[in-house]
Protein backbone atom coordinates (compact mmCIF):
# COMPACT_ATOMS: atom_id res chain seq x y z
CA UNK A 1 0.00 0.00 0.00
CA UNK A 2 1.46 3.35 -1.19
CA UNK A 3 2.06 5.73 1.79
CA UNK A 4 0.04 8.69 2.33
CA UNK A 5 2.55 10.65 2.88
CA UNK A 6 6.63 9.63 3.76
CA UNK A 7 9.96 11.00 4.62
CA UNK A 8 13.24 10.04 5.87
CA UNK A 9 11.98 8.58 9.24
CA UNK A 10 8.00 8.94 9.25
CA UNK A 11 5.39 7.03 7.17
CA UNK A 12 1.55 8.01 7.16
CA UNK A 13 -0.96 5.25 5.70
CA UNK A 14 -4.69 5.89 5.52
CA UNK A 15 -6.59 3.48 6.29
CA UNK A 16 -8.23 1.08 9.21
CA UNK A 17 -5.96 -0.48 11.32
CA UNK A 18 -7.66 -3.74 11.12
CA UNK A 19 -7.13 -3.82 7.13
CA UNK A 20 -3.85 -1.68 7.39
CA UNK A 21 -1.10 -3.36 9.25
CA UNK A 22 2.77 -2.62 8.56
CA UNK A 23 5.51 -5.52 8.82
CA UNK A 24 8.09 -4.61 11.22
CA UNK A 25 11.66 -6.24 11.13
CA UNK A 26 13.15 -4.61 13.94
CA UNK A 27 12.17 -3.81 17.37
CA UNK A 28 9.26 -1.61 17.83
CA UNK A 29 7.14 0.42 20.28
CA UNK A 30 3.36 0.69 20.12
CA UNK A 31 2.41 4.76 20.99
CA UNK A 32 -0.93 5.05 21.18
CA UNK A 33 -4.32 7.23 21.57
CA UNK A 34 -7.07 4.76 20.30
CA UNK A 35 -10.45 4.96 20.98
CA UNK A 36 -11.36 4.48 24.65
CA UNK A 37 -14.50 2.77 24.28
CA UNK A 38 -17.06 5.29 25.91
CA UNK A 39 -19.08 6.65 22.87
CA UNK A 40 -17.68 10.36 23.67
CA UNK A 41 -19.58 13.13 22.95
CA UNK A 42 -18.71 16.89 22.72
CA UNK A 43 -20.73 18.88 23.78
CA UNK A 44 -19.07 22.14 22.15
CA UNK A 45 -19.81 23.42 18.99
CA UNK A 46 -16.75 24.70 16.67
CA UNK A 47 -13.59 23.08 14.22
CA UNK A 48 -13.33 19.86 16.72
CA UNK A 49 -14.99 16.56 15.67
CA UNK A 50 -17.92 15.94 18.15
CA UNK A 51 -17.01 12.32 18.05
CA UNK A 52 -14.67 9.56 17.66
CA UNK A 53 -15.07 7.00 14.71
CA UNK A 54 -14.42 3.78 16.40
CA UNK A 55 -15.40 4.76 20.21
CA UNK A 56 -18.93 2.85 20.40
CA UNK A 57 -17.30 -0.13 22.47
CA UNK A 58 -13.39 -1.36 23.31
CA UNK A 59 -13.41 -3.58 20.00
CA UNK A 60 -10.97 -1.31 18.02
CA UNK A 61 -8.75 -0.43 21.03
CA UNK A 62 -8.20 -3.90 21.97
CA UNK A 63 -7.56 -5.06 18.45
CA UNK A 64 -4.12 -3.11 18.69
CA UNK A 65 -2.58 -4.39 21.57
CA UNK A 66 -4.01 -8.41 20.66
CA UNK A 67 -2.48 -8.51 17.66
CA UNK A 68 0.72 -6.81 18.68
CA UNK A 69 0.76 -10.06 20.75
CA UNK A 70 2.89 -9.33 23.59
CA UNK A 71 4.83 -6.22 22.09
CA UNK A 72 5.95 -3.50 24.10
CA UNK A 73 3.44 -0.46 24.19
CA UNK A 74 1.99 1.96 25.69
CA UNK A 75 -1.68 3.30 25.63
CA UNK A 76 -4.00 5.89 26.50
CA UNK A 77 -7.40 5.37 28.43
CA UNK A 78 -9.75 5.84 30.76
CA UNK A 79 -11.13 4.31 33.79
CA UNK A 80 -14.55 4.30 32.33
CA UNK A 81 -13.52 1.41 30.20
CA UNK A 82 -11.58 -1.64 31.30
CA UNK A 83 -7.55 -1.71 31.03
CA UNK A 84 -6.25 -3.84 27.99
CA UNK A 85 -5.22 -7.60 29.03
CA UNK A 86 -1.39 -7.57 30.23
CA UNK A 87 -1.64 -4.10 31.33
CA UNK A 88 1.87 -4.30 33.58
CA UNK A 89 1.37 -0.84 34.72
CA UNK A 90 -1.00 2.32 34.63
CA UNK A 91 0.71 5.90 34.27
CA UNK A 92 -1.31 9.20 35.34
CA UNK A 93 -1.14 11.87 32.97
CA UNK A 94 -1.63 14.70 35.38
CA UNK A 95 -3.66 17.90 32.78
CA UNK A 96 -2.90 20.66 35.94
CA UNK A 97 -5.21 23.35 35.68
CA UNK A 98 -6.46 22.37 32.20
CA UNK A 99 -9.51 20.30 33.07
CA UNK A 100 -12.40 19.07 31.47
CA UNK A 101 -16.09 19.25 32.16
CA UNK A 102 -16.98 15.52 33.53
CA UNK A 103 -20.24 14.37 35.44
CA UNK A 104 -21.72 18.04 36.58
CA UNK A 105 -23.40 16.99 39.31
CA UNK A 106 -20.24 16.18 40.89
CA UNK A 107 -18.56 18.61 42.38
CA UNK A 108 -14.60 17.52 40.56
CA UNK A 109 -13.60 18.02 37.63
CA UNK A 110 -11.60 15.32 35.30
CA UNK A 111 -8.16 16.80 35.32
CA UNK A 112 -5.70 13.30 34.20
CA UNK A 113 -5.85 10.10 31.77
CA UNK A 114 -4.57 6.86 32.08
CA UNK A 115 -1.66 5.32 30.07
CA UNK A 116 -1.38 1.76 30.32
CA UNK A 117 2.02 -0.03 29.91
CA UNK A 118 2.26 -3.18 28.28
CA UNK A 119 5.71 -5.42 27.34
CA UNK A 120 9.14 -5.10 28.78
CA UNK A 121 11.27 -2.94 26.48
CA UNK A 122 11.53 0.04 28.84
CA UNK A 123 14.35 1.94 30.77
CA UNK A 124 15.88 5.02 32.10
CA UNK A 125 16.10 6.39 35.25
CA UNK A 126 13.09 5.99 37.70
CA UNK A 127 10.89 8.59 37.86
CA UNK A 128 6.92 9.14 38.89
CA UNK A 129 4.37 7.40 37.57
CA UNK A 130 2.72 10.57 37.44
CA UNK A 131 3.34 13.10 34.23
CA UNK A 132 2.43 16.36 34.21
CA UNK A 133 2.15 18.09 30.83
CA UNK A 134 -0.69 20.47 29.95
CA UNK A 135 -2.49 19.53 27.11
CA UNK A 136 -3.56 21.10 23.78
CA UNK A 137 -6.00 23.97 24.38
CA UNK A 138 -8.93 23.86 22.52
CA UNK A 139 -9.56 27.23 21.70
CA UNK A 140 -5.39 28.92 21.35
CA UNK A 141 -4.48 29.75 18.02
CA UNK A 142 -2.62 27.34 17.57
CA UNK A 143 -5.36 24.82 19.21
CA UNK A 144 -6.07 21.18 19.29
CA UNK A 145 -7.63 20.12 15.79
CA UNK A 146 -8.48 16.79 16.74
CA UNK A 147 -10.83 15.95 20.27
CA UNK A 148 -7.95 13.95 22.14
CA UNK A 149 -4.47 15.82 20.54
CA UNK A 150 -2.32 14.63 22.86
CA UNK A 151 0.57 16.99 23.51
CA UNK A 152 4.12 16.51 21.95
CA UNK A 153 5.56 17.00 25.18
CA UNK A 154 3.95 14.03 26.85
CA UNK A 155 4.68 11.66 23.63
CA UNK A 156 8.31 12.53 23.67
CA UNK A 157 9.09 12.25 27.55
CA UNK A 158 7.35 8.69 27.17
CA UNK A 159 9.26 7.41 24.24
CA UNK A 160 12.17 8.61 26.15
CA UNK A 161 11.91 5.67 28.64
CA UNK A 162 11.49 2.78 25.33
CA UNK A 163 14.02 0.94 24.41
CA UNK A 164 12.88 0.58 20.54
CA UNK A 165 14.22 2.68 18.07
CA UNK A 166 10.94 2.67 15.91
CA UNK A 167 7.70 3.76 16.65
CA UNK A 168 3.92 2.72 15.57
CA UNK A 169 0.80 4.34 16.51
CA UNK A 170 -2.69 2.77 14.60
CA UNK A 171 -4.60 5.41 15.95
CA UNK A 172 -2.68 8.50 14.60
CA UNK A 173 -4.97 11.15 14.73
CA UNK A 174 -3.47 14.10 13.73
CA UNK A 175 0.27 12.81 14.29
CA UNK A 176 1.76 13.74 17.38
CA UNK A 177 3.30 10.61 17.91
CA UNK A 178 4.84 10.73 14.89
CA UNK A 179 5.90 14.45 15.22
CA UNK A 180 7.58 13.05 18.43
CA UNK A 181 9.57 10.39 17.38
CA UNK A 182 11.03 12.22 14.68
CA UNK A 183 12.10 14.90 17.28
CA UNK A 184 14.45 12.06 18.75
CA UNK A 185 15.48 10.94 15.47
CA UNK A 186 13.19 7.48 15.35
CA UNK A 187 11.24 6.23 12.82
CA UNK A 188 7.65 6.03 12.88
CA UNK A 189 4.89 4.89 10.91
CA UNK A 190 0.85 6.06 11.49
CA UNK A 191 -2.58 5.03 10.41
CA UNK A 192 -5.17 6.88 10.83
CA UNK A 193 -9.22 6.08 9.75
CA UNK A 194 -10.14 9.68 8.92
CA UNK A 195 -7.80 11.30 5.83
CA UNK A 196 -8.62 14.96 7.12
CA UNK A 197 -6.33 14.09 10.27
CA UNK A 198 -4.00 12.24 7.19
CA UNK A 199 -3.62 15.53 6.06
CA UNK A 200 -3.24 17.70 9.01
CA UNK A 201 -0.57 14.80 10.23
CA UNK A 202 0.76 15.12 6.86
CA UNK A 203 1.57 19.47 7.05
CA UNK A 204 2.90 18.86 10.65
CA UNK A 205 5.12 16.55 9.67
CA UNK A 206 6.63 18.51 6.50
CA UNK A 207 7.35 21.48 8.25
CA UNK A 208 9.32 19.34 11.44
CA UNK A 209 12.90 19.21 11.49
CA UNK A 210 14.96 16.66 12.78
CA UNK A 211 16.04 16.78 16.24
CA UNK A 212 19.13 16.59 17.83
CA UNK A 213 18.30 14.07 20.74
CA UNK A 214 18.03 10.86 20.38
Amino acid sequence: MKPYYQDSLCAIYHGDCREVWPAWGETVVMLTDPPYGIAYKSGQYGVLAREITGDDDTSLRDHAPERWNGGDALVFGTWRAPRPAETRMVLIWDKGGALGMGDLALPWKPGHEEIYVLGRGFSGPRTSDVLCVAPVQSMAANGRTHPHEKPVALLSALLQKCDARSVFDPFMGTGATLIAAKSLGRRAIGIEIEERYCEIAAQRLSQETLGLTA
